[in-house]
């Protein structure tokens, strides 16, 4: 993979360096128009729909459309002071629970990769949202675009979820939804009862896209081979390494400050004492003491479910199989017998 942005994730006053990397890839197949003759591309050209001249790059400007055929002209210089936030900053607002942002905000999601002496801050900001069971509403500046995003763990990685605006998701209106239609009990059991034989669990692997595998046969069929070529990479030097304790620990004063909570102790809102310090640091180490065991026990019923997990899916496949065998075998891809109507 191949970064395309660069940044740092701003966690109170803790900076993070990090990569950007697209999570997903679309794998539709792309074609080329071509002439039907000799395969030649086909081109496109700009032109003036005023003048007729071909337009370069350097030329064209953005125009907003305000009716009536008047055209409002944009250039760089009225982007250039736009609110936005850093070009390579992810500030984090707030931690929320994950079930609480709806599915259908989400847009895009991208890796985040801890850059140079970052990796411990990033290791931490993980698997405090891992241990918080939250996930972190972030501001970012993408392509030009301020964007709301959500940033969370999968598989031991920050996951950058980018989000749509609330005003961009549409209201549904359909007739339908005004029409008084009551669905009777016995077909709302039926319906259960299907939903209770096709349930299972999700893993994704088990579907393939056969339209794409039967076009991808027809062009390999005609095409030997083809090389991708892409350019290296240049590196930049690493993020400069923080103060990771002090940083957090002034993060945590702000946050309650701008709470308007009163510090623990003295009333006074400044740097901690030598002897202040060392005693937070003595509590904090009993505290991480005392939870030790409770840990290791949570680990251990852990291991134990996971360990009983297998059987457990074992003897269902075989009640399911018991059921679905009266009186002869189906083939693998048949879950359940046919009921009949």
């Amino acid at each position: 993979m191949r970064a395309i942005w660069k940044g740092a994730v701003s966690f109170g006053l803790v900076s993070i360096g990090v990569r950007l990397y697209s999570a997903t890839e679309e794998k539709d197949i792309r074609f080329h128009q071509v002439h039907r003759e000799d395969g030649g591309r086909i081109r496109y050209k700009r032109t003036c729909s005023v003048c007729g001249e071909e337009v370069t790059y350097d030329d064209i400007a953005k125009g907003y459309d305000i009716g009536g055929g008047e055209m409002v002209i944009l250039t760089d210089d009225d982007f250039a002071d736009l609110p936005l936030t850093s070009s390579r900053a992810i500030d984090v607002l707030e931690f929320v629970p994950a079930e609480q942002v709806d599915p259908i905000l989400y847009n895009k999601a991208y890796f985040l990769e801890p850059e140079g002496a970052a990796t411990k801050p990033y290791v931490l900001l993980r698997d405090a949202l891992i241990d918080s069971e939250r996930v972190a509403i972030v501001k970012v500046a993408l392509r030009q675009r301020e964007q709301l995003a959500t940033l969370r763990v999968r598989e031991g990685v920050l996951l950058l979820n980018t989000m749509l605006w609330p005003d961009e998701i549409r209201t549904p209106d359909f007739g339908f939804l005004d029409e008084d239609l009551k669905v009777r009990p016995p077909e709302l059991a039926m319906a259960s009862s299907l939903i209770d034989s096709m349930t299972g669990e999700f893993e994704p692997d088990v579907f393939t896209d056969d339209y794409r595998a039967a076009l991808q046969e027809v062009i390999d069929a005609k095409v030997e081979g083809r090389e991708v070529v892409q350019p290296e990479e240049v590196e930049e030097a690493p993020a400069a390494a923080v103060d990771l304790m002090a940083a957090l620990k002034a993060s945590v004063e702000r946050a309650k400050a701008a709470r308007g909570e009163q510090p623990a102790r003295g009333g006074g809102g400044g740097e901690p004492t030598p002897i202040s310090s060392a005693r937070s640091a003595q509590k904090a180490a009993e505290k991480k003491a005392a939870k030790a065991p409770a840990k290791k026990t949570t680990a251990k019923k852990t291991a134990e479910k996971k360990a009983a997990e297998p059987a457990k899916k074992t003897a269902a496949k075989k009640t399911a199989a018991k059921k679905a065998e009266p009186a002869k075998k189906t083939t693998a891809r048949k879950t359940a017998p046919r009921k009949s109507a």
